[in-house]
């Protein structure tokens, strides 16, 4: 049995042979989001392990820029773990880990404009990777647009994440709604499940980020 091979069976739900990898690639990725939907601190070691997972799913169903994302979240998740265990004392909550906090409201639209850019031009160089490096990758990419959306809009709400602001779930909820499309349209179906209910976290943790938020002002 090969874990990291999609060809490798675990099971079969409802006529979809569920694979090793994207079972355990789902399982962690849904524990690292419910996590950081409570702010929680572990939320950034699971992630770690997630995206380990995911991104040998993610080349072997020719989704290459989600691919190049998770090596990207590798490090992000490393930094956050960081960043939120040390916060200057200004940023401390009662746990001593990092404060949630909003951003500024121009701030946030110009980088959501520059995400959307960012798409255009990642998307163009995806739709060419097998032309480019065919030995590499020797399939079209899968989708190359929105799967790149995907990946710009989640490296900006990332960085968003790890300084912990509330904006980065209004983000991961257009992410996540355009993530289920994809993956079912793809034939991903577990991964579709994921990240609808993805969308059900990002909505609880907008509310429960912003209820913190509001509890600092009670405390003081």
């Amino acid at each position: 049995m090969d874990f990291f091979d999609i060809n490798s069976i675990f099971f079969t739900a409802l006529d979809y042979p569920m694979s090793y990898l994207e079972f355990f690639s789902v399982i962690t990725g849904l524990i690292a989001v419910a996590l950081s939907a409570k702010a929680n601190i572990w939320s950034w070691p699971i992630g770690i392990v997630n995206v380990f997972l995911s991104a040998f799913f993610y080349y072997q169903i020719q989704l290459y820029p989600d691919m190049f994302l998770m090596m990207f979240f590798f490090v992000t998740n490393i930094m956050g773990w960081w960043r939120w265990a040390n916060p200057r004392p200004e940023e401390e909550d009662q746990k001593k880990e990092l404060r949630v906090s909003w951003m500024k409201w121009k701030q946030f639209t110009l980088l959501f404009i520059s995400g959307l850019a960012g798409t255009f031009v990642i998307g163009t160089l995806a739709s060419n990777l097998h032309e480019w490096l065919p030995l590499l990758f020797n399939l079209p990419s899968a989708y190359p647009f929105a799967d790149s959306f995907i990946l710009v809009m989640s490296v900006i709400t990332t960085f968003f994440m790890i300084q912990k602001k509330i904006e980065c779930w209004i983000i991961w909820i257009v992410v996540d709604v355009v993530a289920t499309y994809l993956y079912f349209l793809k034939g991903a179906n577990f991964f579709g499940v994921q990240y609808f209910i993805l969308v059900l976290i990002a909505i609880f943790a907008l509310w429960h980020w912003i209820k913190e938020y509001k509890s600092y002002s009670v405390k003081a």
